[in-house]
Formats: C-alpha cells, sequence, structure tokens
C-alpha cells in the first residue's frame, strides 16, 4: 500500500510538472541538453583591435552545482535534481567557452585567452560563485543564474574590480525542457552584464569598483 502511495504521489508531481527525481525506471529516457548562445550574439566585433589581452579563468561553481545534474528549489537552500534530464556538461564548464566567445566578439580586447595556456595577458578574469537552479518558489517558476568576478591587473598584481551578476528568467513551462530554455536566456543575459562591466573596467571608470 505504501509503494503504491509513493508512485501516486510521484505521478501528481509529473502532472505538475516538476518530476519525481528519487524514483526513475531503469528504462526511462535521460534527456540531456546544452547551454548555448542564439544567433545574435554572432554580430559583435572579433577581438583584434588594440587593446589589452584578457586571460580568462574557468568558472567556479558553489558547492551542489559542480554536477550535470539539473538543479531545482522548491523550498530555499534545499536542491534538488531532475532524475531525467541532465545536462551535457557542468553549467560552469559549459558557460566558459561562452563566455570566451562573448568576450571575443566585444571589441574591447586584443585576444581573449582560457587558461591555462602559455600566452602572456595585461589582465586576468576570474569568476566563481556559478550557480544556476531552476525555482519552483512561484508560478511560473523562473532560472536563475549567478556568478561573481574579479579583474586582475597582472602587470601590477592589483584587483581592478570586482562584482555579482545574476540574471533572473521566466520559464515558458513548468518542467525540465522550460527551465533550459529560460536558462539559455538567462545565461545570455548575464554574459551581456560581463561584458559591459569589463569594458567599464578597460576604460578605469568608477563603475567597475561597485
Amino acid at each position: 500500500m505504501r509503494y503504491w502511495l509513493v508512485h501516486a504521489a510521484c505521478a501528481l508531481l509529473v502532472m505538475t510538472g516538476t518530476g519525481c527525481p528519487s524514483l526513475r525506471s531503469g528504462s526511462e529516457a535521460v534527456h540531456t541538453y546544452q547551454l548555448s548562445l542564439d544567433g545574435s550574439h554572432n554580430e559583435a566585433r572579433p577581438a583584434g583591435g588594440n587593446g589589452p589581452v584578457l586571460l580568462v579563468s574557468t568558472p567556479q561553481a558553489e558547492p551542489g552545482f559542480e554536477t550535470p545534474r539539473m538543479v531545482y528549489v522548491k523550498r530555499p537552500y534545499e536542491l534538488e535534481y531532475f532524475a531525467a534530464n541532465q545536462w551535457a556538461d557542468t553549467p560552469a564548464r559549459m558557460f566558459t567557452p561562452l563566455l570566451v566567445q562573448v568576450l571575443s566578439q566585444s571589441g574591447a580586447w586584443r585576444d581573449v585567452v582560457l587558461l591555462p595556456s602559455s600566452v602572456t595577458g595585461d589582465l586576468r578574469l576570474d569568476s566563481y560563485g556559478f550557480v544556476l537552479q531552476q525555482e519552483f518558489l512561484q508560478q511560473p517558476s523562473r532560472v536563475r543564474v549567478t556568478s561573481r568576478a574579479q579583474l586582475v591587473d597582472l602587470k601590477q598584481s592589483t584587483i581592478i574590480g570586482m562584482q555579482t551578476f545574476e540574471a533572473i528568467e521566466l520559464a515558458p513551462s513548468e518542467n525540465a525542457y522550460g527551465g533550459v530554455l529560460a536558462a539559455n536566456r538567462a545565461v545570455a543575459a548575464l554574459l551581456d552584464q560581463m561584458a559591459s562591466w569589463l569594458r567599464e573596467c578597460v576604460r578605469h571608470s568608477p563603475e567597475c569598483r561597485r
């Protein structure tokens, strides 16, 4: 009787779109998703100007997010994972080439190089505290992406600026795929924020030091 009740509860969760991560039959297909940018980000200017050379460290994820499993939240502070849906890699690692792509196309840098590399750079961008989660705390659910960043002057061995970034997008449907669509929009917005902030840093604007 108790076993039947558990499966009935899972069926109800599936109908509401949140799924039941704790119970999944071995025959159920696992859906795998990517983070990517749409074509609008290919229209920016490529690197190769007279700006500084930027070295980019691989973003570091918050604890609980160093996994390809898709994180969702139904109540504050508790992380849960979809059972039949996953990312192709950890979100932080998928975010890395997108960050390099957007910064390379911003026109602010002579070159943008992902570390580790033997290339000598002028500045280094370090990112940490990366979080990507779908929140079922309200309807519609929403996806939140956050990251902290600091820009280091390698020649002066000083931190030029530090900033926390956050982007939130509403999910078009109350399930994992709706979260994927919202996540890609949120990541694009977060990348635009970071690129704008870095341009201000290069121009030595006070905006860099907020």
